[in-house]
This record gives C-alpha cells, structure tokens and sequence, in this order.
C-alpha cells in the first residue's frame, strides 16, 4: 500500500504546483500538462510487465528494487534545471510507478480468501484514492511555504521506507520451474501506441502549422494498436492475456476500469487548475479543497469494501457512477460567487462516489480467475485504469484550451465545458457495468 499512495501521491502532488512550475519556465499548459500525462502514459506502458517481473524474481525483488529507483528519480526530478529534464524525471517516475503498482492488489487476491477481498480490497485502495485527495494538500503547502521542487522530493520518503518493508516483510520468490521470455515487441508497440496518441492530442491544443506532424502521429497510433493486438493474440506468453477479455465479467470491469481511471486523474488535475485559475485560490487554498474528501474517503472505504464482500459488485459501482457523475455536473454549474464549502461539498460526493467503484470493480473482475490468472489479471485492470487516467487528463486539458480565454488563461465556461465532458464520459461506463452479472 505504500508503493501504490507514493504512485498515486506522485501522480497527483505536481497539479497543484503546475501554475509555478508554468511561471518559473515560461512554458503553456500544453506543454506543462506533459508533466502529469507523462508520468501516467509511461505508468501506464510498464504496469503490464509486473507480471512477467513477479514470475521471475518474486514481488520482494521486483518491489524493492523499483522503490528504490523511484525514490532517486524523484530527487533527481527536484533539482531540474529546464523543463525537459523535468518532464523526463516524470517520465522515468511513471515507469517505474508501472511497475509498483499492480502488486499490492496481486498479493491481496492471493493472500486473502473471497469472502474477505473487499474489505482487504477497501483497506489497500485507501492508498489509491487517498493519496489523490490528500497529494493536492500536500503539494499546496509545499508550494506555498517552500518552492515546487519539494514536490517531487515529497513521494521519496514514503518510497524509502516501502523498501525496508519489502525487504523485511515481502515473501522470497518460490522455485519457478519453466521461466519464459518476456514480450518485449508487445511492449515497444503498446508505448509506441500511447505515446503517439497523447502527443497527437497534446497537439491538438495548438494545432496551427502541426497538421501533419498530427495526422502522422495519429496514424503511428493507429498502425501500432493494430500490430500490437496482432502480436498479442498470437505471442506464446503475451504481455497483455488477450483470453481473460474474452470473460464478461472481467471486460466489463475493466470498461469501469477506464472510467474510474478518467474520473480519478481526471477529476484531479482539473479540480485545482479550475479553482486556481477561475477562483484565484492559492496553491494552500485548492489543497485544502480537497482535504474534507480524504476525511470522507477514511470513513467510505471500510464500509465499501465490506459491502464488496455481500452485494452485487454491478449496483456498487454504479451507485458510485451515480454520485460522481452528480459530483461533475455540480462543478459545471458552479459560479465564481459559491462558496468554499460548497464547492468542497461537491468534492467529497465525487471522492466517496470512487471510493464505492475501486473495491467492487477489483473483486468483478478478478474474483471469477483462477490462482494463475491473479498476476496478469491484476495488471490488466491497474492497465486500464491507468489508460483512462492518462487520456482523461488529455481529454479534459484540450476541452480547457479550446474553451474560452482571457487574458491567456482559460475562463470559467472553458472549465464548464471539461466538467460536463468528464461527466458524460463516466456515465456512458453505466452501459458496460449494467450488463455485468456479478
């Protein structure tokens, strides 16, 4: 768990700071939203090879050893001297964050028995949605009170300790009787893939005289997913287990994957840029905003997870749709005259609305698999959140620049827009999730 709230918290703590970082560079947001989407787009590009690493050199191994790059990444993130090198620190963040994540909840589906996943599932997720509304009032006061380097260095701790723990808690690697290769060209086209794609929508943002750098990198996308499905369906040991979509349950659940991903990066990246750059609130002001819903998460998520364990995991998730959605379509109606509560009112509906989905979309979906499944399965429905997070933040920060502007800073009404946009994009998830049977 604290491998996942270093991930997250990395994810997230940076959005709050974006406006310096902007400041101090003398850089746009379409090339300053690279530090969030870059992190999330190499996150989401490794996260599918924790399986093979797991099945190789055992979790205590392949945990440590990442915590520990993680943390001097971070460091070194702190003091970039230009953008690139930050965008790269975020980059080499991501990777290896990939790889982190998916093993918490592969452990907690092999430790625990069925009836007790949800509340496990409920405990461990508190890294996962905690840490996003905690980050933001972290990075507030760092900001504030130091400089926006003291964000990165933040997750550093956090990781160090995890690889004292892993190192001393983790169970060594069994005997592995027939290791296998590991799918490097699957993994080359799905990076490829993302990448294209996200630098064609980042482009988007500005499109004059980049036509057909656009069109090219679309078509780049395009060719690569196509490949990459080819080669999946037919590597001996395929980097993504094409055979566990072929489930309902599980491709259902990873379709709510990808909402709860859009709608927790999303949600989070917008949330402080709105209220900072509509409301004029500072960095301390829009961290705070979100503090209540962590409050509200802490008390959530243990009656989420045991409520996983007894009820229909389909009526959870999409009564945490529900509010979300509810949530989003509240921000967009908001005026610059609402008050401070209000608007932490409707963040805490948004946080408790997720806080419902996470548990109930992991025991969907990996319940129903077999014990030799729990690893690729794991890292298939961390993959897909973390693809709608990584194209929810692309979607909602090119809904902003093609809103309307003053002055070179987006208005209200462009946030407006991003809000209902993200408030459709979950709901249409209601589709797939209703149709599951568990």
């Amino acid at each position: 768990m604290l491998g996942t709230m270093a991930t997250v918290l990395s994810a997230t703590v940076v959005n709050v700071a974006l406006h310096d970082i902007m400041l101090e560079f003398g850089i746009r947001q379409g090339q300053v939203h690279w530090l969030a989407t870059g992190f999330i787009a190499a996150m989401t590009t490794t996260m599918l090879a924790s399986s093979w690493l797991l099945d190789h050199f055992g979790i205590r191994r392949t945990l440590a050893v990442a915590m520990l790059l993680f943390s001097i990444v971070s460091v070194l993130g702190g003091f970039a001297s230009t953008p690139e090198l930050l965008i790269l620190a975020r980059v080499a963040q991501g990777a290896v964050a990939g790889l982190m994540q998916p093993m918490a909840m592969f452990l907690v589906f092999r430790i625990f028995p069925r009836e007790r996943r949800g509340q496990a599932m409920g405990i461990y997720g508190m890294g996962v949605i905690l840490a996003p509304a905690l980050g933001p009032v972290l990075g507030g006061f760092l900001v504030d009170q130091f400089n926006w380097r003291y964000v990165m260095f933040a997750p550093a701790p956090v990781t160090l300790l995890g690889v004292f723990m892993a190192l001393r808690f983790l169970p060594l690697k069994p005997q592995q009787a027939d290791p296998y290769p590991f799918d490097l060209p699957g993994l080359v086209l799905l990076g490829l893939a993302i990448v294209s794609s996200l630098d064609a929508l980042n482009r988007l943002q500005q499109p004059a005289g980049s036509e057909v750098t656009i069109a090219v990198l679309a078509a780049v996308a395009l060719l690569a997913l196509v490949l990459f499905v080819w080669r999946e369906r037919r590597a001996r040991h395929p980097l993504l287990n094409v055979a566990l979509l072929r489930r309902r349950s599980f491709l259902y659940a990873n379709i709510g994957a990808l909402a709860l991903g859009l709608a927790l990066f999303g949600s989070t990246y917008l949330i402080p840029l709105f209220v900072q750059t509509a409301l004029s609130y500072s960095a301390t002001e829009a961290g705070l905003l979100m503090l209540p819903a962590g409050i509200a998460l802490g008390i959530t998520f243990p009656l989420a997870g045991r409520l996983a364990d007894k009820r229909s995991s389909r009526g959870l998730i999409l009564f945490g749709i529900t509010l979300f959605a509810l949530s989003a379509m509240l921000f967009a109606v908001s005026g610059l005259e609402l008050a401070f509560g209000w608007l932490a009112l409707w963040t805490i509906l948004g946080r408790i609305g997720l806080g419902f989905m996470l548990p109930a979309l992991s025991t969907g979906a990996l319940n129903p698999l077999e014990p030799h499944q729990l690893g690729a399965g794991s890292s298939t429905i961390n993959f897909t959140r973390q693809l709608g997070g990584a194209y929810g933040v692309n979607i909602v920060a090119l809904s902003i620049e093609y809103g309307d502007h003053a002055a070179g800073l987006p208005t209200i009404g462009a946030f407006h827009s991003a809000w209902w946009l993200v408030a459709l994009f979950v709901g249409l998830a209601a589709v797939p999730v209703w149709r599951m049977k568990v």
